[in-house]
Order: structure tokens, then C-alpha cells, then sequence
């Protein structure tokens, strides 16, 4: 099953995106921790859910269940990612995740050359956490790993320094970041090409790409790019009126 994306926009590895006419340009970052997420519960699964895409190994965010489930492709050198966790994310959690309408799959992908090691990290992060009583930690990580954001390629996100931003993350040992590193980058990067092949099969060539199942119908809406609010609203609506 392929996702339907007639008007695709999204950052492509090698090309530029452009959003209402705009040209692109990179955030700054904020020097406010984000709250967004803090207060939704994170959860594992070994399912494989609609679309056929495995859910182990992928952190999720919002009640088990709920009815509406939406996949996140995202890359943490995508500056559009980045502007949509910023300005959008923080409300798609406050009204429909913490109500328990919606959880959120996030499923990284190193769209961008230097991507793959905050890929993997994230994988080892996910992993490190998961099974303990404060899984929401992850997000503590991801977060702050979004607030480094450099210009892509340019190294900010290179093996070093990831281990230096979470050595200042409550809940997640660096130490253990470093060694999972050490132990499994060749074991997670496999899962992650993996996750990157399923992506393209469904048609996901950039990031942000999102996909929003009603779980029980199985109606889907795709989204594509760093959209508002306004935009989710309408396809949460159009899945409510199916």
C-alpha cells in the first residue's frame, strides 16, 4: 500500500524545499526547553500495523488506544522538522495525544549525509529507555537533540558531539549512549536502512512526511512538509467524517 501525496513538498537529500512561496532558511534554535510531550506517556509495540510497518524499536507517543495513529517520518537535521516540533507539535499533543485520540510513531531517517549517527543515537536512546519506569525521557533527549539544530551537513550532529548535548539530558545515560554506539551501530543501522526502504516503498521520499490511520477503519491522511495546525485539524476531521 502506497500513501497518496498529489501535492508532495518535503526536504528531499540534495534539494530545496519552499513553503507557501517562501524560500528555505534554517531556525534558530530556541534557548526555551520544550514542554511539548512531557506529560504524554511513551510506549513500545511489536505490532505491525498498517502500511505493514514494524513497530518495534520505534518510540511512541500518546495512549496504546487510541483510535487515530499517525506516523512520523522525520530526520533531526530537517530544518522543516524542526519548525513543525516548534510551532505545531506542542498543540497536535495538548489536544488530541494527551486526550487520547492520537499516538504518534516516530520513525527517523538520515534523508540528510551526516544524519545516520543521531539516527542510530536515537535507536539507542529509544532502547536505553523503553523498558524503564520513566520512558518518557526519550523525548527529554530528542528535544534537545532538535534544540542543537545546525545547518545540515555542516557536523553539528556528528557522533561527538551527540554525546556531549546528552550528557546535559535528564534520564539518559551518555555513557550508555556511547557504548550502545560502540556495541550496535552496525545492527541499528541495518533496522534503520530497513525503516528507510519501507519508507520509500510507501512513497515517502523527504521529511517531514506524516501519515494519519484511523486504526479501525483504516483511513488514512497524508500530510507533507512543516504544515499548521489548521492542516491536521482538517484531515483529523476528514478521517472523523469517514
Amino acid at each position: 500500500m502506497s500513501l497518496d501525496q498529489p501535492s508532495r513538498r518535503a526536504v528531499l537529500a540534495g534539494s530545496v524545499l519552499t513553503l507557501g512561496g517562501g524560500s528555505v532558511y534554517y531556525l534558530a534554535r530556541s534557548n526555551e526547553a520544550t514542554a511539548h510531550g512531557a506529560g504524554s506517556s511513551f510506549h513500545s509495540s511489536t505490532e505491525t500495523s498498517a502500511f505493514g510497518i514494524d513497530l518495534t524499536g520505534k518510540p511512541i507517543m500518546g495512549a496504546p488506544d487510541a483510535p487515530l495513529q499517525m506516523y512520523y517520518w522525520t530526520d533531526f537535521q530537517c530544518p522543516f522538522c524542526e519548525r513543525f516540533e516548534r510551532e505545531t507539535l506542542p498543540d497536535l499533543v495538548s489536544e488530541y495525544v494527551e486526550s487520547g485520540d492520537l499516538r504518534i510513531v516516530f520513525i527517523a531517517l538520515p534523508y540528510f549525509d551526516g544524519s545516520m549517527p543521531a539516527t542510530v543515537a536515537s535507536k539507542c536512546v529509544w532502547a536505553q529507555v523503553r523498558d524503564t519506569d520513566t520512558p518518557s525521557a526519550y523525548w527529554n533527549w530528542h528535544t534537545a537533540i532538535f534544540e542543537e539544530q545546525g545547518q545540515k551537513n555542516s557536523g553539528w550532529a556528528s557522533r561527538k558531539n551527540l554525546l556531549e548535548y546528552t550528557r546535559s539530558v535528564d534520564g539518559v545515560d551518555a555513557d550508555a549512549l556511547e557504548t550502545c554506539l560502540d556495541e550496535r551501530r552496525s545492527a541499528l543501522e541495518a533496522q534503520v536502512n530497513a525503516d528507510a526502504e519501507k519508507a520509500q516503498s510507501l512513497g515517502v521520499s523527504g521529511t517531514p512526511t506524516f501519515a494519519i490511520v484511523d486504526r479501525e477503519a483504516g483511513a488514512t491522511e497524508t500530510l507533507v512538509g512543516a504544515q499548521p495546525k489548521k492542516r491536521f485539524d482538517e484531515a483529523i476531521g476528514r478521517l472523523d467524517d469517514a
